[in-house]
């Protein structure tokens, strides 16, 4: 996936314990009674260093096994290189990687899969992107588990008046083109849900948050530079404020005062009997 932006390791792991706090445990019980009995086969697509698959593997019953699937070996394969995580019966997982272009998944590539999922993927991908994996997905006929992906919504506590301006070039600078390539941003989940509802698939959203505080001070200030950094390069005008703005939120984050709620949407799809 050529000019997809890159995430390191460490961003990836600074984040995983918010995520698995945030991601929705009824739709991945609800995954648990949907998957057919015996070997469990789970394509995780944009999988990173395989957060997803250490916290959903123990959700599900075993065996399983996992296929990550992203266009960074180097993640998968340090998710491979660690212990593997335990099913719901207390087996261990079975990991391999595939590494690819997911604008060219086909159905054959999901062969054998029991679930496919996804977490914090469809808002960074393009429609192209998109229809390629809920065509690929429809056509292998399994469920669907896309998890985290953001709405653009950001509440931050205290107020500033400021917010509201850098929340809406933060939401512009998602979908803006580059290097080719068109992001969905906050429109990804909505297009995916759309796909799979328009198939005649059932589709279950879940809301998911990010709940950001002094408990997870460094996810926080990482969280808000980046947040900020990409707002004032889609509106440099906003730098005559930025510099008083981000002043006033590190001395409350320094404080314990500065808190965020970060939105997201969580869908499970699942062809009708």
């Amino acid at each position: 996936m050529t000019g997809i932006l890159e995430v390191s390791s460490e961003w990836l792991a600074l984040r995983e314990p918010e995520d698995a706090d945030a991601r929705s445990r009824d739709l991945a019980l609800t995954i648990a009674q949907l998957v057919h009995p015996g070997p469990v086969v789970v394509h995780d697509l944009g999988s990173g260093t395989g957060s997803m698959m250490r916290w959903l593997a123990p959700l599900l019953p075993g065996p399983q096994a996992w296929v990550l699937h992203d266009w960074n070996s180097e993640l998968t394969d340090r998710a491979i290189s660690e212990a593997p995580p335990r099913d719901g019966g207390g087996g261990a997982v079975s990991v391999r990687s595939k590494t690819g272009n997911l604008a060219q998944l086909r159905a054959s590539d999901l062969a054998g899969a029991s679930l496919v999922t996804a977490s914090a993927l469809l808002d960074v991908l393009t429609s192209r992107e998109i229809h390629a994996i809920v065509n690929a997905c429809l056509r292998a006929g399994c469920p669907a588990l896309f998890a985290l992906s953001v709405t653009g919504e950001v509440r931050l506590a205290p107020r500033d008046e400021l917010d509201l301006a850098f929340e809406r070039a933060f939401n512009a600078h998602q979908v803006r083109e580059e290097h080719g390539r068109q992001q969905l941003g906050r429109h990804g989940a909505a297009i995916t849900r759309g796909l799979f509802t328009e198939a005649g698939w059932h589709v279950r959203p879940s809301t998911t948050v990010w709940r950001l505080d002094r408990r997870r001070a460094r996810l926080l200030r990482e969280w808000f530079e980046g947040w900020t950094d990409a707002a004032l390069e889609q509106e440099p005008a906003l730098a005559a404020v930025a510099t008083g703005y981000r002043e006033r939120r590190a001395s409350q984050l320094e404080s314990g005062q500065l808190s965020v709620h970060i939105r997201h949407l969580d869908l499970l799809a699942w062809p009708r009997a």
